[in-house]
């Protein structure tokens, strides 16, 4: 009764988190890091099961004096261990065919913020310009258009940078 059953992709991933390492992996929407613990996030591992279409998850991490590193995709790992190196913001897009039919939501809890809104397909979601850590992250796939997973306002928070000129 299940060969007609509707293959439904799932995302999923697990963080290093200060202290503790490796956290077990989680799927769909389910938290990995902490919060209310003031324990920094300082990598991720993203990957995608069950694809009914080709394609890939792809992720960058913007790292504590290292700034934005290159992307990764499929399970490797992004961000630094060893180095107790704080994760400031993240960006999750899927490219190939995968990317016509889903959209990727993806919600970061930030130091002094909490819980932060929801960003999609590649936009940057934590914090920019203010030193403040990524504690922990949930992703879900949500069919192309659908509805976000919650609210989509200040996914991503900037420090206000002035620029003085002297005469």
């Amino acid at each position: 009764p299940t060969a007609n059953a509707a293959i439904v992709p799932q995302v999923r991933y697990n963080t290093h988190v200060q202290t503790y390492g490796w956290l077990p992996t989680v799927y769909d929407g389910a938290e990995s890091g902490t919060n209310g613990q003031s324990k920094r996030m300082e990598a991720v591992n993203i990957s995608l099961e069950n694809q009914e279409y080709a394609g890939n998850i792809e992720y960058r991490t913007h790292v504590q004096t290292y700034g934005w590193l290159g992307w990764s995709a499929n399970g490797a790992s992004s961000g630094v261990t060893g180095q107790s190196k704080r994760m400031e913001a993240i960006e999750i897009r899927l490219t190939g065919d995968i990317a016509n039919y889903y959209d990727v939501y993806y919600q970061v809890h930030a130091q002094n913020f909490g819980w932060l809104g929801w960003a999609k397909n590649g936009e940057t979601a934590g914090t920019t310009g203010m030193s403040k850590r990524l504690e922990a992250l949930k992703v879900v796939l949500v069919p192309k258009g659908g509805a976000a997973p919650g609210s989509t306002e200040n996914s991503c928070q900037q420090a206000d940078i002035k620029y003085r000129t002297h005469v």
